[in-house]
């Protein structure tokens, strides 16, 4: 169970937008739809799927790339992308994002152009997993320029780290009405940021990212959560986030593992309930091991 004070405690007030924001269109759509199924015993009935987009992204009118998501936060989902493909160094570089959805378009204007555009997004690399993530081929290049706090100012320990997946085990989701998304939030200790859902992870961490740079929210004193697997591109993301604690339900793979020990980062997989496995970054963590367990009572007998 939460705590009393969190459980009964009132959401903060989101941050400000930052001063040098884009101009965002306001694209929603319902990410849900219902149909008709056949189940086991025969029976019709309606259930509820994830309504699947596609969404082309056009950086001053080229055509960059083609992203399936539910469209729940279109512009903030192309923001965020922008910034994890390292198109974007700042947000003053684009003057705005307009989603229609009409046509299923993203149309980013920038104030003067991506350098070498061209070049830079030559080579595609498609990435592990739902909804099929893309990678420019020198995102993970850049390893060496990004930097996270140390392990004394950057930690977490294992009541807060219990008190995050309660959060999560709690959080209202498309999940649990229709499956087949995945689910990503933002934490600053045991407070959810921010929750977003789509239908793969890479989308989920973008759109994160992109509210991140939006309101001008640094990384450092996050923590990370996602139900996907913790691969190569998904450690790079959050890193260039600044975030150095990532939390996931799933597990690791050998690159994700390899390229957070590089970077300092404390990974979390198999997290659920009170259990979890902590891959790299031990020094962040303050673990609680629970009381050794006692004997049992010797029943003594009469004869």
């Amino acid at each position: 169970m939460l705590p009393e004070a969190l459980a009964n405690a009132e959401p903060p007030a989101g941050p400000a937008v930052a001063a040098a924001a884009p101009v965002l269109s306001c694209a929603r759509v319902e990410p849900l739809r219902e149909i008709e199924i056949v189940d086991e015993y025969g029976e019709r009935r309606r259930i509820l799927i994830p309504f699947e987009r596609p969404l082309t992204v056009y950086v001053d009118k080229r055509e960059l790339v083609t992203l399936m998501t539910l469209g729940a936060q279109p512009e903030l989902l192309v923001l965020g992308y922008l910034f994890n493909q390292r198109l974007v160094q700042r947000l003053d570089e684009i003057a705005s994002i307009q989603v229609d959805w009409e046509v299923g378009a993203a149309a980013v204007t920038t104030h003067g152009g991506v350098a070498e555009i061209a070049s830079r997004t030559s080579q595609r690399v498609v990435t592990t997993g739902c909804g099929q993530g893309t990678v420019f081929g020198d995102v993970l290049s850049h390893v060496e320029s990004v930097h996270l706090p140390d392990a004394r100012s950057a930690r977490i320990s294992q009541t807060g780290l219990r008190t995050l997946l309660e959060v999560v085990r709690q959080q209202d989701s498309l999940h649990r009405r229709a499956g087949s998304v995945h689910g990503c939030a933002l934490f600053q200790g045991g407070q959810m940021l921010m929750f977003v859902e789509d239908v793969g992870r890479h989308n989920a961490i973008d759109t994160i990212a992109g509210w991140m740079a939006l309101h001008g929210v640094g990384g450092a004193d996050k923590q990370f959560y996602t139900t996907g697997r913790l691969t190569s591109e998904m450690v790079m993301k959050a890193a260039q986030m600044g975030v150095p604690i990532v939390v996931s339900r799933n597990g690791v793979t050998q690159m994700g593992h390899e390229l957070a020990t590089r970077l300092g980062m404390t990974l979390f997989g198999r997290a659920a309930n009170r259990h979890f496995l902590c891959y790299t970054g031990f020094e962040r963590f303050d673990a609680e091991p629970l009381p050794p367990a006692q004997p049992p009572a010797v029943r003594v007998v009469a004869g």
